[in-house]
């Protein structure tokens, strides 16, 4: 089984974590929190959700765990990760695993598949509250296997050009009075990314949201910070900056604008539903037309964007 798709024994299987499945699954199961991720700086807990005999191992982040934020006033971050994850799938490309909103035992908020090894959890704890983190898991769940590393994707270097297979994004300050250059992979996983954030406005890509498969899916997350109608892109993937749009991207594109001109009248619940109403469900009528706009002018222009300069190009921290 591909590495992504294998979970710890008792928890489901043969779905890949931007699946319907996978959604379905998110959507109706039950969910139980395991612990809470401390590094975040929002509530990010972890959880499995459970549903006919399928278990499988999430993301929580519940609105009430959110920090204000200055600059997005309208709705709240969950709903903009769960649009992201919609977008995601009109591409075709499914690098965001699958994200819902719904209810939880701390409110509604943003459930998504967790993907790779999930953290240590006892799976006979009750609930943990958020502030508390996840117990290690039970003694007599079998280990997986090692699997292979992936390729790094990010990197610094010396010198003022990226070596062969590189994209050169800035130079970056290593202390002790020296800079290095940080660069990305030229690989078209990243390539897909890169487009997809500057149709999402993505104004927090780090290096530490990109979830590389040792099969070689490229998965991403955190997209709370998305879809402002102001240029907020903000990314560590400028490597194409100004160049040709690739033959796949375009295609891509015209996908994602068929989409958003569908009938938005059409069937009103879930997944059947048009993208424009599904989206109008989860961002201001602004946001989504600005999206639009977004996707036609990199049809119109038929290259990767360049910063704009009224915004830092690159987030801080990076990773």
């Amino acid at each position: 089984m591909p590495a992504p798709e294998r979970v710890p024994p008792g928890r489901m299987s043969g779905t890949a974590p931007a699946a319907e499945a996978t959604r379905e699954l998110l959507r109706q199961g039950t969910l139980t929190v395991r612990g809470q991720i401390t590094a975040a700086s929002n509530t990010v807990l972890f959880g499995t959700v459970e549903h006919a005999g399928s278990s499988l191992p999430c993301v929580y982040k519940p609105v009430a765990g959110e920090r204000p934020l200055w600059d997005f006033p309208d709705g709240n971050l969950a709903q903009r990760e769960v649009a992201a994850y919609e977008v995601s799938r009109a591409t075709g490309w499914d690098l965001i695993p699958a994200t819902v909103l719904r209810d939880g035992p701390y409110g509604v908020g943003m459930c998504q598949a967790w993907v790779g090894e999930p953290p240590d959890a006892a799976d006979d704890d009750e609930d943990a509250p958020p502030g508390e983190t996840a117990e290690a898991a039970s003694d007599d769940e079998p280990e997986s296997g090692p699997e292979e590393e992936p390729a790094p994707l990010l990197a610094l270097v010396d010198g003022e050009e990226p070596g062969e297979g590189w994209k050169a994004v800035g130079f970056a300050d290593v202390g002790g009075g020296r800079t290095a250059l940080l660069v990305h992979a030229d690989d078209p996983r990243l390539r897909r990314l890169a487009v997809l954030d500057a149709v999402l406005n993505n104004g927090d890509r780090k290096g530490g949201h990109l979830l590389p498969r040792p099969d070689g899916a490229l998965y991403a997350i955190d997209h709370g910070v998305t879809f402002h109608v102001d240029d907020k892109l903000r990314t560590l993937l400028w490597g194409w900056a100004g160049e040709e749009l690739t033959d796949e991207a375009v295609e891509a594109l015209r996908r994602l604008s068929t989409a958003l001109c569908a009938d938005p009248g059409g069937p009103a619940d879930g997944a059947e539903a048009p993208l424009a109403a599904r989206l109008a469900e989860l961002l201001t009528e602004a946001e989504v037309q600005a999206m639009g706009k977004r996707v036609e002018a990199l049809l119109s222009s038929g290259r990767h964007p360049l910063p704009s300069g009224e915004w830092p190009a690159i987030p801080w921290p990076p990773v």
